[in-house]
């Protein structure tokens, strides 16, 4: 098959669509290697809560998963760099790297070629955000940049400040800079997508099958390796609600109430930076999940071969 027209697949879609499952056949059909696009993967430990599923990849190689401890800080400027030092390697052993994530951020990160500025921490702003209600920080994130509002999970105090900072940042720059020189992506994208009622019932379902098989377990281990509830904050939705609860701040049913709900908030988030992805020119061939996914992606596959 003749790659010339691309250089790299990306599949993407909300979380609990089917995005690995897809990926990882792919991968096997086309002699690729899987780069994982998920802002949670990266760290050792979170297995349940960020969904890795290490098993469906069988013998498929893959890439930026477990590379970092859930101590540690890391961001779209770290993930764009490690991409390409990955995706130089998997090229230059002739095979297909395949992007599978739905963190919009970091598949726009190497796609569109983001130019990042490393940017100290606003320790006297942070301390104000501190004293101030979450709702009002959040107008602060919104009223700078509407887009990165979307993309943040605002829920996240630290996640929130940091896109504030980066947010005043580039207002303060007298040019847009949003490019820099990286090797040239040519994206074949695939998305999955699913009838809202249908992706909140897999959402749901998932979330209690991560419950009932270890992701409270998952963060007691975490704590007791000395992981505090504060960057437990940091490390998403099912991390922070479990981590509420084991501190005994709401009880079982709260937490999965809660934790539901924000699931499904995360969703239609990523859902929005999705079509934003369209509305600025990537033409994604959007998969229904609810047939058979793989056949639907030979078909375009098929288009490509042939042009």
């Amino acid at each position: 098959m003749s790659q010339q027209q691309y250089n790299l697949i990306v599949v993407l879609g909300a979380t609990a669509s089917g995005k690995t499952r897809l990926g990882v056949n792919l991968a096997k059909q086309l002699d690729g290697e899987v780069i994982s696009g998920d802002s949670r993967q990266v760290y050792t430990c979170l297995d349940i809560g960020s969904g890795k599923d290490l098993a469906e990849y069988d013998n498929v190689p893959y890439h930026l998963i477990d590379i970092i401890e859930p101590g540690k800080e890391y961001n779209a400027f770290q993930f764009q760099r490690d991409f390409f030092n990955v995706f130089k390697d998997i090229n230059q052993r002739n095979k297909l790297p395949l992007l599978v994530g739905g963190t919009g951020l970091y598949i726009d990160a190497v796609v569109a070629g983001y130019e990042f500025v490393q940017l100290d921490k606003n320790m006297p702003q942070r301390e104000q955000f501190a004293e101030m209600a979450l709702e009002d920080v959040q107008k602060i994130l919104l009223e700078l940049d509407s887009q990165s509002y979307t993309a943040t999970d605002i829920t996240a105090r630290p996640r929130l400040y940091r896109a504030i900072e980066i947010a005043q940042h580039a207002a303060s720059q007298t040019a847009p800079v949003t490019k820099t020189v990286l090797p040239e992506i040519k994206p074949l994208y695939f998305g999955i997508k699913w009838d809202r009622s249908e992706l909140r019932q897999r959402i749901t379902l998932r979330l209690k099958e991560r419950l009932e098989h270890g992701m409270i377990e998952e963060v007691e281990g975490l704590l007791a390796q000395g992981i505090t509830h504060e960057k437990l904050e940091y490390l998403g939705l099912e991390y922070r609600f479990v981590s509420q609860y084991i501190e005994g701040k709401i009880s079982y049913d709260e937490m999965f109430d809660i934790l539901n709900i924000a699931i499904h908030k995360y969703a239609k988030r990523q859902d929005t930076w999705f079509r934003r992805m369209e509305r600025q020119g990537a033409t994604i061939h959007w998969l229904d999940g609810t047939g058979d996914i793989n056949k639907q992606a030979q078909v375009v596959l098929n288009q490509f071969q042939r042009s």
